[in-house]
């Protein structure tokens, strides 16, 4: 796992007055992309020290987390449990393909009763030997958001000499990052400095619950941060050929890979952030590449450039 990775500046986004950055997390792995290692590092120690057999987690037919997992359990000896909020009998995925490939077992929950079924399952004890060790859906839960802050954290103990800049994630202004079930944003707020503005953008429509999610991560009710809410494309997994036509421009400009569903819409979200002028002048941005381009596999071949 290549745990230090590197940041690169983006000349196509950033302008005279603001300097964008970007952590490129996708790079650190071809499987366990982007901040999903992160978010799974302690919950796999966790299994492994209550010696448990069996991994398992949520997710749609799409999902980062569930292929990720899958390869992480399979490399650490585990058997790992995929949950998913589909149907028997529907058409299986190329991301359920790979976590299948990866020896992870499906176990489709259907999509009406996704969320009660998943919260009986996470309310299973686990004890001891021979028992299945649960995760939510996106890795969502102190451990993972504790694995989260390790971005920042870890990167700032790495003295990385490969980085296109010497100065640690500390001295950026803003931190930008895509949030789904909000924990990896917490992580980003428990890790950063005092003066760091963390700013999240969600990728579901009518997200109302998604604060009180992240302050439940939140070591401190009062760190500073802000969701917004204008950039979902529509909601989870939903894109419009204006995100289309933008993640093809970035790849073009800047050799940027994204998908559809959380690091296409970030990046989107700061261009027109940069046209608004809502940063402050003089001001340094990073964001947060978050990896996976499963959602990608979703659109017809030839839709975008890479």
């Amino acid at each position: 796992m290549h745990t230090n990775p590197v940041i690169e500046p983006i000349p196509y986004l950033s302008n005279n007055i603001i300097a964008i950055e970007v952590l490129r997390l996708d790079q650190i792995h071809p499987v366990v992309s982007g901040n999903k290692w992160y978010k799974l590092r302690y919950y796999i120690k966790e299994a492994m020290d209550l010696h448990a057999k069996t991994i398992a987690s949520f997710g749609g037919p799409y999902s980062n987390h569930l292929v990720a997992l899958a390869y992480a359990a399979q490399i650490n000896g585990l058997n790992s449990i995929g949950y998913v909020r589909s149907n028997e009998g529907e058409p299986i995925t190329p991301s359920l393909q790979e976590a299948v490939s990866y020896g992870m077992r499906l176990i489709h929950l259907g999509r009406s009763n996704f969320q009660e079924k998943k919260t009986e399952l996470l309310n299973q004890t686990v004890n001891g030997a021979h028992e299945t060790f649960f995760i939510d859906e996106g890795g969502y839960g102190m451990l993972g958001a504790k694995g989260a802050s390790t971005i920042i954290r870890d990167w700032d103990q790495s003295n990385n000499t490969k980085t296109l800049i010497e100065n640690p994630i500390h001295i950026y202004d803003y931190i930008i990052c895509a949030v789904g079930t909000g924990t990896m944003i917490a992580g980003m707020i428990n890790a950063a400095s005092s003066h760091q503005n963390i700013v999240g953008i969600p990728v579901l429509k009518n997200e109302g619950s998604i604060q009180n999610e992240i302050l439940n991560l939140v070591a401190n009710k009062d760190s500073k941060f802000e969701l917004l809410h204008d950039f979902h494309q529509g909601g989870y997994a939903k894109t419009t050929p204006e995100q289309i036509e933008f993640m093809n421009r970035l790849w073009d400009h800047a050799k940027v890979p994204t998908d559809i569903v959380y690091t296409g819409k970030v990046f989107y979200a700061v261009e027109k952030l940069l046209q608004q002028k809502y940063f402050n002048p003089n001001s340094k941005v990073l964001l947060i590449h978050s990896g996976g381009l499963q959602g990608n596999r979703s659109l017809e071949k030839g839709v975008l450039h890479y």
